[in-house]
């Protein structure tokens, strides 16, 4: 089976019931995640819980299967849930894909994958599988999202304080579900006892803006504003910022870097493009400027690779946790004379 990012709310109950393998990929990796999630949740009995690496599978292809056919600990049912970059684990599933007996259900969240990857080709035209794509969403699309998440959890929002919510999570709907969920425990809200929530309850508990918040490390990076990455970096530790939190913010502009790229084209006028994006609130109007110097700089090969780097640096953090700082540290900075070097 094959999904697009629009009708996979459709079939995904379908595909919980049918499918065994499950390849969700695209540049919008959160929503990637989102729809891993999503199945999780529509399965009868997810049960235990064994979490990959692309760069295990790869190194071990036959784990996959291992560990697909095996009983959970406890002796009940078990789901496998695998983050790898790109096609790492192409051979682990073709191997599973040709060993006897039915496997637990299997979610790969691949970044910088698309469907036309090997291990989509592999699995799309399979009943026993699905292969969906995600695309980095527009803000009012993300900001609708927030509205429903909040709904859920008992929270009555209005479209203002959803688009902000949206934007300062980096239109990452993970980020903004934590969010809202420190919202819904600060205001005592629940389904059953709904509260609305303004902005004054959001500044007591939010994440810190784009102002001291994410935005400045990512301009002074894919600007390649050398000079002010060492400041920043260390704000980054004193404010404790998520590394991982942090790295999908440069995933999430490095995605919207490479489409806004392939609209531009290799003589197309970058301040028309600037401007139409902005018009249709695609751009918010504060990162303007940023990006048209970022669009400058990170174009064609060079902004294929950097969004490559980035997705393997994703796993790399996920599976070394513990010095997950300085590694994130240390490719930002290269990541930064890189950007210094393509003016």
């Amino acid at each position: 089976m094959k999904a697009s990012q629009r009708d996979f709310a459709s079939i995904a109950q379908r595909a919980a019931s049918a499918a065994r393998v499950f390849f969700f990929c695209g540049p919008d990796e959160a929503g990637a995640s989102d729809a891993a999630a999503h199945i999780i949740a529509l399965l009868k009995e997810p049960g235990e819980r064994i979490e990959l690496s692309g760069g295990e599978l790869k190194r071990d292809p036959v784990k996959l299967g291992d560990e697909a056919r095996s009983n959970s600990l406890f002796g009940g049912t078990r789901h496998i849930l695998v983050r790898a970059a790109g096609d790492e684990a192409h051979d682990a599933v073709e191997i599973l894909l040709e060993t006897e007996g039915e496997p637990c259900p299997v979610l790969i969240v691949a970044s910088n994958a698309s469907d036309k990857s090997r291990t989509a080709k592999l699995l799309e035209s399979r009943p026993d599988a699905l292969v969906a794509m995600f695309h980095p969403p527009e803000l009012r699309a993300v900001a609708s999202s927030v509205r429903d998440m909040a709904g859920a959890a008992g929270l009555q929002l209005g479209d203002d304080l959803a688009e902000r919510i949206a934007r300062a999570a980096g239109l990452d709907t993970r980020l903004a579900r934590s969010e809202l969920t420190k919202l819904a425990l600060y205001l005592d809200a629940s389904p059953e006892s709904p509260r609305r929530a303004d902005a004054a309850a959001y500044d007591a508990v939010g994440a810190r803006t784009e102002e001291d918040g994410f935005a400045p490390l990512v301009n002074a990076v894919l600007g390649g504003e050398t000079a002010r990455i060492p400041g920043e970096l260390r704000r980054m530790r004193e404010l404790g910022l998520n590394p991982v939190g942090l790295l999908l913010q440069f995933e999430r502009r490095a995605a919207q870097l490479g489409a806004l790229a392939a609209k531009l084209g290799p003589r197309g006028d970058l301040g028309k493009l600037i401007e139409s994006e902005s018009a249709a609130r695609r751009i918010f109007w504060k990162d303007k400027r940023d990006i048209s110097v970022q669009l400058g700089r990170w174009r064609g090969k060079r902004v294929e690779r950097l969004i490559s780097r980035l997705a393997a640096l994703h796993v790399e953090l996920l599976t070394n946790s513990q010095n997950a700082e300085l590694l994130l540290a240390q490719e930002l900075t290269e990541i930064g004379r890189a950007a210094a070097r393509n003016r």
